[in-house]
């Protein structure tokens, strides 16, 4: 209806709710609303102001983050969904999870995620958000088609989450022969999760899951980041040229070869993830929009007719160089890019000498001082704004040692290098990433002046429970800036219908989600209060009023 807005989660929270079936291991659960979250105040820095939020507080900018999608072609012959067997094994542990049960229906999830989003106002300003974030694992394996299906449905357009023939053919096929996956059309007991978690019988489910569907888009601008599944085979292996062939191929690998050495598991997954397709296989319809898709092509697709900003944030720069890093000026603040993939291989992050000496020169153009590595106090002359940094990996995800990646010569800026960068440009104030799947906010202390620092606030993602979004407004309140986050979950029905729409189809997404074992409702996703509705109060870096309004 006209001017009807989603309910937020200050108002209702989604939460496992009545046993709908039992499973050997563990009861199937419905979603269920529970009470709301009111905002908890976090004042880490000591922050001198009164105990609620000021009357004459001043909105500064409203966004939304979403992260890791991971948008999934859920027939690709290159998953290797397989190796979720090996769950248990410590050789395999930065692999799995390779497949979800209730990934066929993340598109839908999407849609109605930014939907949702469309409709949101800020609690604390009333303002609809200006601009949303995205901070990458869009897609699941790099791949074009799998981008395709991301830009439609932000941008607006046809969504077509399927490939090959029509219909479904894959691993949650009932012939599919391995009964690890759920099978929505199998028979009762036919695979381990409807015998051990008490999975649901949906017969036609995956054929109505890869049908072709309309996205409305994004009624706001967006922003894109470069994450580790885009650039990497599920986000850990190099996309070798043998891997490049087999992903447009017929041949879908069912296990791994008799004489594999999973003791090399981990580094054959990450230089030679072909090594992966040795075992049986089976035939599926070939697709030449499943080839690999290179973080130049990442880029310039973004560069579509009618997108907002044009480009999505990427600059004609990036264009040229294949680089994924950018800065997107608004009246409130500089947003900064972070492109801290690895192209070497390995899921976890880095950021390479000269990204960091670009990075250094963006800080500085929009601080009047900041400190040299020596300590020694730079004037610039130029004028102070605020800086929101966002990038897929966060502070503790920066681990990645790999030699060459991004096929530099020089070290990469770690998490220790990192944070002692950022203290020096005290405008910093807001880090915004993902890559965990688990909401989480950090106060970054200077330890040069521990009063000061910024917010690091990673949101959990839309494929995995809680399957939510961020809102995130920023406001002078005076004595103190303060950032408010509040989640939000789509607004799709809280107990699915009969999956004739996609809003049914969101909704067992979501359902499915929270059923999942060892990752769903139960772990500790979601974090904890501090961590989602918060209002993150930090000292102004210098007098507000000299920061225009969004």
């Amino acid at each position: 209806m006209s001017g009807w807005h989603p309910p937020l989660t200050t108002h209702r929270r989604l939460g496992a709710g009545a046993v709908l079936r039992r499973g050997a291991s563990a009861p199937y659960r419905a979603v269920t609303v529970i009470d709301g979250e009111p905002h908890l105040v976090r004042e880490d820095f000591g922050t001198a102001g009164p105990g609620s939020r000021a009357a004459a507080a001043r909105p500064l900018l409203c966004l939304v983050h979403v992260t890791d999608l991971q948008l999934a072609d859920v027939q690709s012959p290159a998953r290797f969904e397989f190796l979720n067997r090996y769950f248990a094994d410590p050789r395999y542990a930065e692999i799995v999870p390779v497949q979800r049960p209730q990934e066929a229906l993340t598109a839908h999830a999407v849609g109605a995620t930014l939907r949702t989003i469309n409709g949101v106002r800020g609690p604390l300003t009333g303002m609809a958000p200006q601009l949303a974030v995205t901070t990458g694992d869009a897609i699941d394996n790099a791949q074009w088609n799998e981008m395709q299906a991301f830009l439609a449905l932000f941008d607006g357009g046809l969504v077509r989450p399927g490939s090959g023939a029509p219909g479904y053919a894959g691993v949650q096929s009932p012939d599919w022969p391995d009964d690890f996956f759920w099978k929505p059309d199998g028979a009762d007991g036919h695979d381990l999760f409807r015998r051990e978690f008490g999975f649901p019988h949906h017969p036609g489910l995956l054929h109505r899951a890869m049908r072709e569907f309309s996205s409305p888009g994004l009624s706001m601008p967006w922003l894109s980041c470069f994450g580790n599944h885009e650039a990497l085979n599920q986000g850990v292996g190099v996309v070798t040229p043998d891997l490049a062939a087999a992903l447009v191929g017929g041949s879908k690998p069912t296990a791994l070869p008799d004489d594999f050495d999973h003791d090399r598991a981990l580094e054959l997954f990450t230089e030679r993830p072909e090594a992966f397709m040795a075992g049986p296989a089976w035939q599926i319809t070939p697709d030449p929009g499943r080839r690999p898709v290179t973080r130049r092509e990442f880029v310039e697709a973004h560069f579509r007719p009618g997108s907002r900003p044009f480009g999505h944030g990427f600059s004609g720069q990036n264009r040229l160089d294949g680089t994924a890093y950018y800065a997107h000026d608004t009246p409130a603040a500089r947003l900064i890019a972070l492109d801290t993939s690895c192209a070497a291989g390995g899921a976890s992050g880095c950021v390479d000498r000269d990204q960091a000496r670009w990075l250094e020169a963006r800080l500085a153009e929009v601080h009047s001082a900041y400190r040299r590595p020596d300590g020694r106090e730079v004037r610039t002359g130029n004028a102070d704004r605020l800086v929101i940094l966002f990038s897929h990996h966060g502070i503790d995800t920066l681990t990645n040692t790999r030699a060459g990646a991004f096929g530099g010569s020089e070290p990469q800026l770690g998490a220790a290098g990192m944070l002692a960068l950022l203290h020096r440009y005290r405008n910093v104030v807001l880090w915004l990433n993902g890559h965990t799947h688990t909401n989480a906010v950090r106060a970054r202390r200077d330890p040069a002046d521990p009063a000061r620092g910024f917010w690091e606030v990673t949101t959990c993602s839309v494929v995995d429970w809680p399957c939510q979004a961020r809102l995130v407004e920023i406001v002078d309140a005076g004595a103190y800036l303060s950032i408010v986050c509040t989640m939000v979950d789509h607004d799709s029905p809280a107990a699915p219908g009969p999956l004739h729409t996609g809003d049914d189809l969101a909704s067992l997404h979501r359902e499915l989600a929270a059923n999942m074992p060892v990752i769903g409702a139960g772990s500790g996703r979601p974090g904890l209060a501090g961590d989602r509705n918060a209002e993150l109060r930090i000292p102004p870096p210098f007098p507000l009023g000299r920061a225009a309004p969004g």
